[in-house]
């Protein structure tokens, strides 16, 4: 990894919400790292990372879900990420990190992932290293299998442990909801209670969807196998996705990851916004969010 000449004073990174259109449990390793075949999206939602130089490397926490992951800074990803990066930059300088937490916690959106991918994404800005694609998706592989997929926020499909990251392009512009009834599910829990582990594989995925009507129509013939089992779980998932189904402009209704949050796909950002206000009426205590996908 090189260093150019420009460096940034600060520099503020979005990291967003990785939400598993489709989830597919396809094995198990012997490490115990489950293999997977997903579809993942990245809404424009998320936490924040601000990065600026500062006397000595600091993280700072703010946000409406910051009190859940407050404690010692050495064992947040974030802190790690910055540390990682650092062994590999030339001359890198002590940083100051802002983390506004808005993405709840536990929810199965990768935040934890999304909040260490967008770390490496600022840093690199803040020290003007240029370090090949290549070189940060092996570092950032070091810190969580979700964590290179977060590094390109793109549509893509995911294999492996989260490895095999393959772009899915010409994606159908559409929006979402993201509902999560604010409870907290470990995704371990939720793998022990998963009773088959090598399961099917996604099906024959088109060269391109037309329409967010026809990644609807392709999704309802795939699954998110850690459903059932956080269900079983957590009740009230069963809750959220009935309501959100029930919705008129609801093209596909699924809960997300190991849960607890579920979305909705709608053709517009108009429909999905439509959504989480009536939702938001019905259940003010519900984390809920409208995005553009």
């Amino acid at each position: 990894m090189t260093l150019e000449d420009t460096k940034a004073a600060r520099v503020e990174e979005l990291a967003r919400a990785k939400v598993n259109l489709a989830l597919h449990i396809t094995g198990q390793r012997e490490d115990g790292y489950h293999l997977l075949d997903s579809l993942v999206v990245f809404p424009k939602v998320g936490d924040r990372i601000t990065v600026e130089a500062a006397p000595d490397l600091s993280l700072q926490i703010t946000g409406d879900f910051a009190e859940k992951i407050q404690g010692d800074p050495s064992d947040n990803l974030v802190y790690k990420a910055a540390q990682l990066l650092a062994e590999h930059v030339p001359n890198a300088s002590s940083t100051r990190i802002e983390l506004e937490k808005s993405l709840p916690v536990a929810a199965g959106i990768g935040g934890g992932s999304a909040d260490a991918a967008a770390t490496l994404r600022a840093l690199a800005k803040l020290w003007g290293t240029s370090p090949a694609p290549t070189d940060l998706a092996r570092l950032s592989l070091s810190l969580g299998a979700d964590v290179p997929m977060c590094l390109e926020e793109k549509p893509a499909r995911i294999r492996g442990i989260g490895e095999i990251i393959e772009p899915v392009t010409d994606f159908p512009s559409g929006a979402i909801v993201l509902v999560n009834p604010m409870i907290e599910i470990s995704t371990p829990t939720i793998f022990r209670a998963l009773e088959k582990k090598d399961n099917a594989p996604l099906p024959e995925m088109p060269e391109e969807f037309e329409s967010m009507k026809a990644l609807a129509s392709w999704l309802k013939s795939c699954r998110n196998d850690l459903q059932k089992p956080a269900i079983s779980q957590a009740s009230e998932i069963s809750e959220v996705l009935d309501l959100l189904a029930s919705q008129p402009d609801t093209l596909l209704a699924r809960m997300s990851g190991s849960g607890a949050t579920c979305f909705a796909l709608c053709e517009t950002l108009k429909d999905a916004q439509s959504i989480a206000t009536h939702l938001q009426d019905l259940h003010s205590d519900w984390w809920i969010r409208a995005a553009e996908v």
